[in-house]
């Protein structure tokens, strides 16, 4: 079998079992496997597909067609042009993301605290690091499991953060420039209707806000005023149609220009606001 033909029947076979993207999630798979580019494999599809590669991508789309993300099956995801790693005791970082790390940037700076709630993969915390000028973090999170996956993505690029495994601010000591936080905010009965590959298989613990979808939004915006530095920020990112009722809450509990900022869908994803 060539390169073209195992590669081909990669997408049929995810095709079959009506995987979205099946022609794409099977080139990730390939090319991670095969460690081959674009035209690489041009300049190589005629030839036979080596055995224990051909062995390991073929596993890999068995994986696949059962809707296991392809993040979790070669253990990485990119964000903010950073490789993490990732498990199923974390979320998959995602490109709305992006948006929430982008608009903190904006505003911190080397010596500034930074709290990370909520924390996952690290992602946001770590990139802040990577992307700005901040030296030092802290970032915390209810699940042993996900601060171990977080660890080892701040290891990996030497990165100085002080992990927390706290639900909430519960064991938080200290005061903070910036408070920041992608909290579970999927109602409890809408994550029946997810898509496959992520009711089945990412955290719910990560994706679940109670009956809802609020309950983290609240106790965050209620406790952090005890937690933040005066004219401290507080960072959200948001369901799209949650905006409003963040915003109402924040305003409620004292937070001054309490703004919200659109992903590249032009949804509604960041509200943050100072106190």
């Amino acid at each position: 079998m060539t390169n073209r033909e195992l590669l081909e029947k990669g997408i049929d076979i995810l095709k079959a079992e009506k995987i979205e993207d099946a022609r794409l999630d099977a080139w990730y798979l390939f090319s991670e496997v095969f460690h081959m580019n674009r035209t690489q494999y041009f300049m190589k599809q005629s030839e036979p597909a080596c055995g224990k590669p051909a062995e390991t991508f073929l596993r890999y789309i068995e994986k696949r067609k059962k809707h296991m993300p392809y993040q979790y099956i070669i253990g990485k995801q990119t964000f903010m042009g950073i490789d993490f790693y990732v498990n199923q005791s974390v979320l998959i970082p995602r490109q709305d993301t992006e948006i929430l790390v982008e608009e903190v940037l904006k505003i911190v700076k080397d010596k500034m605290e930074v709290l990370d709630l909520c924390t996952g993969s690290g992602c946001i915390l770590i990139s802040l690091m990577m992307q700005g000028i901040l030296l030092k973090g802290t970032a915390s999170d209810l699940s042993e499991e996900a601060l171990q996956v977080a660890k080892r993505n701040a290891d990996v690029y030497h990165k100085k953060i002080r992990f927390v495994k706290s639900d909430l601010f519960q064991d938080i000591k200290g005061s903070f420039d910036i408070i920041v936080s992608n909290p579970p905010y999927i109602s409890t009965e809408e994550i029946k209707g997810l898509m496959e590959e992520v009711k089945a298989f990412e955290p719910h613990m990560a994706l679940d806000g109670k009956e809802d979808g609020y309950y983290y939004y609240r106790n965050i915006i209620e406790e952090s005023r005890s937690f933040l530095k005066e004219g401290g920020f507080l960072f959200f990112e948001i369901g799209c149609n949650q905006a409003e009722a963040v915003i109402e809450c924040m305003e409620r509990f004292h937070f001054s220009d309490v703004t919200v900022k659109k992903d590249l869908a032009g949804l509604d994803r960041v509200v943050f606001g100072h106190i």
